[in-house]
């Protein structure tokens, strides 16, 4: 889940179009989670096919991103590696509120309440091995580069975007910032009207566009400043501090410069901080990866979605949508280096 920067944080809305011929490295995991979560049957049981297996997330990446290709852009698809022992107790913590939410949709189920029981239902997604070897399987067989990242996906999205070999690195999280990915776009694969949890109020999502160096600029402070600032209100890999939040955690760091004079100044300690710091500012990413795209292996591709109960025409006609608009993709760029010689 990552730190919230929510409170201070003004992305650029944009529409998909706006990102037409640009690679964007996706946190594969991040995204999977979102499939999982909002692809549900009304009483929170997600799709699975005849012999039980999940099947949310497969839909999720051949048809919203079939949106993604026919908008233009071009998604590098980043999973992650190990993850880094100091984010044991994240884990460990996801798992009990996955284990309590699991809970309460059975009993929500079982008394009738279809609304408390799909807002529950959507905080028991788990990247379980079948999950997650099906989604590397489909995406390779629909042609889309993948990179297996050493630890974090979104840590190894934003070192790609660093090296510019990517316009910009795709995740929910906040966290590609302290990361340092140039840009952030969140919301690629979830916009539309949706449903605030635990609230029967409902929201337009539309995609967002963060440009790290605006985003630093407007709050006066650099990229190792955020990062400090992000260990006083807690990340995935320390608890944070009580009591502090956003606002409360800039306004220390801008008056006392960096995270060592502010806990001099409060009185408190975060174990661990240096090796924390070293995380966010000081990786050094895989760059054994590779962009480009490969030919769709359709017959694999029908193959293998129809042993998980899906529609044989359904997924040819979303085929025929991903081929169509990487043909007039490729078309254009041919006639961009064409019209570059005149």
């Amino acid at each position: 889940m990552g730190v919230n920067l929510s409170d201070i944080v003004e992305p650029k809305v944009l529409e998909l179009e706006e990102l037409r011929g640009k690679k964007v490295a996706v946190d594969t995991y991040n995204i999977a989670y979102q499939f999982m979560s909002a692809i549900r049957q009304p009483d929170g049981f997600p799709l699975c096919d005849k012999q039980g297996r999940t099947t949310s997330h497969l839909s999720g990446f051949l048809y919203r991103t079939a949106n993604l290709v026919e908008a233009g852009i071009e998604p590098i698809f980043v999973f992650d590696g190990k993850p880094h022992s100091l984010k044991a107790a994240t884990l460990e913590e996801r798992k009990q509120r996955r284990d309590k939410a699991e809970e309460e949709w059975k009993k929500a189920v079982e008394r009738g309440d279809m609304k408390t029981a799909f807002t529950k239902a959507q905080q028991t997604s788990r990247m379980t091995p079948e999950v997650r070897e099906s989604a590397k399987e489909l995406i390779g067989y629909m042609g889309f580069p993948m990179v297996m990242a050493p630890s974090d996906g979104e840590q190894e999205a934003a070192f790609m975007c660093r090296r510019n070999d990517v316009w910009a690195a795709a995740s929910q999280d906040f966290d590609s910032l302290l990361f340092g990915t140039p840009v952030l776009v969140r919301n690629l694969t979830l916009t539309g009207r949706r449903k605030i949890p635990g609230k029967d109020i409902y929201r337009e999502i539309k995609t967002e566009c963060i440009d790290s160096s605006e985003f630093l600029s407007s709050l006066g402070i650099t990229r190792e400043q955020l990062v400090d600032m992000c260990m006083l209100i807690g990340t995935d890999f320390n608890q944070g501090i009580k009591g502090i939040g956003p606002k409360k955690a800039l306004k220390l760091i801008k008056d006392n410069g960096d995270l060592e004079s502010v806990m001099t100044k409060i009185g408190e300690r975060i174990p661990d901080y240096e090796q924390i710091r070293d995380i966010f500012l000081n990786y050094e990413g895989s760059t054994e990866y590779d962009t480009k795209y490969k030919p769709v292996n359709r017959q694999a591709v029908v193959d293998m979605l129809v042993s998980y109960d899906f529609d044989a025409g359904r997924v040819n006609s979303a085929l025929d949508r991903i081929e169509k608009a990487r043909k007039e993709a490729e078309a254009k760029k041919r006639q961009r280096s064409l019209d570059s010689w005149f």
